[in-house]
């Protein structure tokens, strides 16, 4: 049986794969006046008297809503809300297993964009932070934007910064690798919706100084009629010698090519026409833009891929589990760009120099080390 049909079997048997548990057995009438009525009316009139009391005495503290509308899931596409219920899930049983995070899956019949922020907002009073997921560019930018501007929570678009996060971490430590600077080396996304945009800000705050971004009609220029408002914004700090031409043109001579778009669209001819000891991150699920054996084929020196049974797998769930963990730990309003870059380092941190090798430049997420130091580091730049 394939893991499709595995997996498919799996969640026949389970019908889901979380659940909601009691902390507190209810055992008699004594236990029922307790958590209920006529008990809970003090805790009620606590919240009232002060607000944070709330973080105190409910489950608000520790509570996550992962919440899409269907519009982007995995390498599915638009499939619909309820077709995106079990990806939300999985992601909700990873917040449990790898961050202690309770979290509630989420999804709503809308892709319009104020119904979008007017309802999450007005839910958002039960949770203790927010994650986007899997909703499709450019809408999920403004979204985000929007509600970070009107909750008092953590929000945070996990395809976007979970995703630039991981590969930020994974870049530095293969530069540390073939002896590069970040500040130096030509790099190469391609992709410019949520995933490649956000990579682009992300690596550019973190100190890389040359990068070209392509989406499917080529090179991202500044000027360009074609570029939404999130493309024209990158191109006011990316391709700063103003290339033009495709993405085959855009990897001559680059140090490293990041991949979040389509299957199959690099060449064995592509990758030769990079620098020596080329770092190559192909992303794009289920198949990606050049398979790992052609990569290393053509001369790459060190690849990144999005599957699990193969080396180094660049993975957003090695990044939220933690982050929420030190987001709502430190009672963060925020997650600030400085709390997202501390994320990053301390991450890459946990695989030393010594022990980097061309199939190990990030840890496994079960690494215990990765959301525990994660969460340090988050908790750290929150306070400061």
């Amino acid at each position: 049986m394939d893991i499709m049909n595995e997996s498919l079997e799996l969640h026949k048997k389970l019908n889901g794969k979380i659940e909601i548990k009691n902390k507190i057995k209810i055992n008699n009438m004594h236990d029922m006046t307790l958590i209920y009525t006529p008990g809970v009316a003090r805790a009620c009139l606590e919240i009232h008297e002060n607000q944070e009391a709330v973080y105190q005495l409910t489950s608000k503290r520790n509570t996550v809503a992962v919440i899409s509308d269907g519009t982007a899931v995995l390498g599915l596409g638009d499939i619909g809300p309820l077709a995106a219920i079990p990806v939300m899930e999985g992601k909700c049983a990873l917040f449990k297993r790898f961050g202690g995070v309770d979290a509630i899956p989420i999804v709503l019949n809308t892709k319009d964009v104020d119904e979008l922020v007017q309802t999450i907002y007005h839910l958002s009073p039960s949770f203790g932070g927010i994650n986007l997921e899997d909703i499709s560019a450019p809408r999920c930018f403004e979204v985000e934007r929007r509600l970070k501007e009107m909750c008092d929570i953590p929000v945070f678009h996990d395809d976007q910064h979970g995703t630039a996060i991981v590969v930020g971490a994974a870049l530095l430590n293969a530069l540390k690798l073939v002896g590069k600077k970040l500040s130096q080396v030509r790099i190469v996304i391609n992709g410019a919706g949520s995933a490649g945009i956000a990579i682009t800000k992300f690596l550019y705050e973190l100190g890389a100084k040359h990068i070209i971004t392509c989406d499917k009609f080529g090179i991202i220029t500044k000027g360009d009629k074609q570029l939404n408002s999130a493309q024209m914004e990158i191109s006011l700090f990316t391709n700063k010698k103003r290339v033009q031409g495709t993405l085959s043109d855009a990897l001559v001579g680059a140090d490293v090519f990041i991949g979040v778009s389509a299957p199959n669209i690099v060449s064995e001819e592509m990758i030769q026409s990079m620098s020596n000891d080329s770092i190559v991150f192909p992303l794009a699920n289920p198949t990606p833009e050049i398979s790992r054996d052609k990569a290393l084929h053509a001369g790459a020196r060190v690849v990144g891929t999005g599957a699990s049974n193969l080396p180094n797998q660049i993975n957003n769930s090695l990044v939220f589990p933690g982050l929420f963990r030190g987001a709502l730990d430190s009672r963060a309003k925020q997650i600030t760009t400085k709390m997202e870059i501390a994320a990053c380092r301390a991450l890459a941190k946990i695989v030393k120099k010594e022990e980097l090798t061309e199939t190990y430049i990030i840890p496994s997420i079960f690494n215990n080390k990765v959301a525990r130091n994660i969460s340090r580091a988050v908790m750290k730049a929150a306070s400061q």
